[in-house]
């Protein structure tokens, strides 16, 4: 799958190079290109538009004097025939009308001319400016389209390049998930989460006919209280018993187990230790790296003291000396507890059998072993019995829950997420903000609220982080934040 995604990033690549990065110049040049076209198409449209307006005042310039030049005529010859006017009077306006006639005559010469010039300017913009513009965006055009054409066969070369490689991608996915082995995976996850939880033996008979005081047997799964033994699926024990769990409960120290793992079943509990050992190695392994290093350089400073001051090296030495100190000394205490879980893991030991239904006190090992003579405390987490003289604390387990078909616990109120909480420590549950979800325990002190989302989704979140609202038959009926 690697393999296949990096060949499309391949493919991506080269598109980038080769394709969109030289598209995009060239899109550029030719928005340029069009640009000056379109510029070139407005000026020849507004040079010939000049013209039409020069022909059209020439036009009217025209016209204009030959009016004049027709009424100048007419008052002349009105003046010639009137035997009032006298000659200088005929005289004056016989020249007004020959100057009259004179500019006619210059206007009619002017506006020819104009005309011819406007023909000849708007021929030449219909049959070559415009024509030629045309052909250029045209061109231009057929430039691009060629250029795409160029472009998508580069893409399909770009392509055809990686497809052997995909095939072999595809074909290798494919016989990947062909070969592959639910048995084998089923033992993996067996392994990986496996317990080490021994199952329990036969329940010993009673004889009740006989005044004797009577031992609790090993194996027996009763757990006895003020001389009456309880049942053997009682509520108190098949959290332990049943490993179908629907949601853990746990005293919410998240974050903060025991150092020795001790809250885990053996199993997971070696795994565990095993990895702490095998941190703490390689951190000792590499102080050592660096103290060896850091020798060296002492020596050679102290050879070559135009290289360095031999004494600015002893501090650190000094330091990484305490620092393998304590790694060693956590190494140390790690691997103890290691032996002590690989030593009981393979069979219970004599020193585990409980005499009188009590477990040994100063035997630490047998926490594990004696959690039917505990109660199971609402946490989930097994407690010794009040009257014993030592108590131990076991933490929890992965296996303290209850039944798959118990009763659930009902709804008190609703809550909406203030805030998103991501709920990856065991026993939480994911919450996204303004999320509408019920409530099945309050707050009891330790800053976590149990909400419910649905029957298979339970779950602790921070009080802090929801809204909750009780129901009015719920204790008093409190609104908090």
């Amino acid at each position: 799958m690697n393999d296949y995604a990096g060949q499309h990033e391949v493919i991506s690549e080269n598109m980038t190079s080769q394709i969109t990065t030289e598209l995009a110049r060239y899109v550029q040049e030719l928005k340029q290109e069009r640009k000056s076209h379109f510029h070139d198409g407005r000026k020849a449209q507004q040079h010939i538009e000049t013209c039409w307006k020069q022909l059209e005042s020439s036009k009217r310039r025209f016209e204009r004097d030959c009016k004049e030049a027709d009424r100048a005529q007419q008052y002349f010859e009105k003046m010639d025939a009137d035997i009032n006017v006298t000659k200088a009077d005929v005289e004056k306006a016989r020249q007004q009308a020959q100057l009259r006639q004179q500019m006619a005559e210059d206007s009619k010469a002017e506006y020819s001319s104009t005309l011819q010039k406007f023909n000849h300017e708007q021929h030449e913009h219909y049959h070559t400016h415009i024509p030629d513009i045309f052909q250029k965006i045209q061109e231009m055009e057929e430039r691009r389209i060629v250029r795409i054409g160029e472009s998508m066969k580069t893409f399909a070369e770009v392509d055809r390049q990686v497809v052997p490689i995909i095939g072999k991608c595809l074909d290798e996915i494919t016989r990947a998930a062909e070969s592959i082995s639910q048995k084998d995976d089923s033992q993996l996850v067996i392994e990986a989460f496996k317990s080490g939880f021994e199952p329990p033996g036969d329940v010993d008979f009673e004889d009740f006919t006989q005044p004797i005081k009577r031992a609790v047997s090993e194996s027996s799964l009763s757990n006895s209280k003020d001389g009456k033994p309880e049942s053997r699926f009682s509520s108190k024990s098949k959290g332990k018993l049943w490993p179908f769990i629907k949601k853990n409960k746990l005293s919410l120290k998240l974050g903060a187990g025991p150092e020795d793992f001790s809250n885990l079943p053996p199993e997971q509990r070696r795994k565990k230790l095993q990895q702490k050992v095998d941190e703490l190695n390689k951190d000792i392994q590499k102080e050592m790296d660096q103290r060896d290093a850091l020798t060296k350089m002492k020596d050679v400073y102290i050879k070559n003291p135009q290289m360095g001051d031999a004494a600015s090296v002893d501090h650190k030495l000094a330091e990484l000396g305490q620092n393998l100190e304590k790694l060693r000394s956590e190494a140390q205490k790690f691997e103890g507890w290691l032996a002590e879980v690989e030593g009981r893991l393979p069979v219970r030991s004599e020193q585990t059998r409980r005499q009188s239904g009590a477990c040994e006190p100063q035997n630490t090992l047998t926490v594990n072993h004696c959690a039917q003579d505990r109660e199971s405390s609402p946490d989930g987490s097994y407690t010794e019995e009040p009257s014993q003289e030592n108590e131990m604390k076991a933490p929890a387990t992965d296996f303290d829950d209850e039944f798959d078909d118990e009763e659930p616990l009902p709804t008190i109120g609703t809550c909406k997420a203030l805030y998103t909480f991501e709920g990856q420590n065991e026993g939480t549950i994911s919450v996204t903000e303004g999320e509408t979800l019920y409530v099945i325990e309050e707050d009891k002190g330790d800053g976590w609220t149990r909400i419910r989302r649905n029957e298979d989704e339970e779950g602790y979140v921070p009080t802090s982080y929801v809204e909750v609202f009780l129901e009015k038959n719920a204790k008093g009926a409190m609104t908090y934040i």
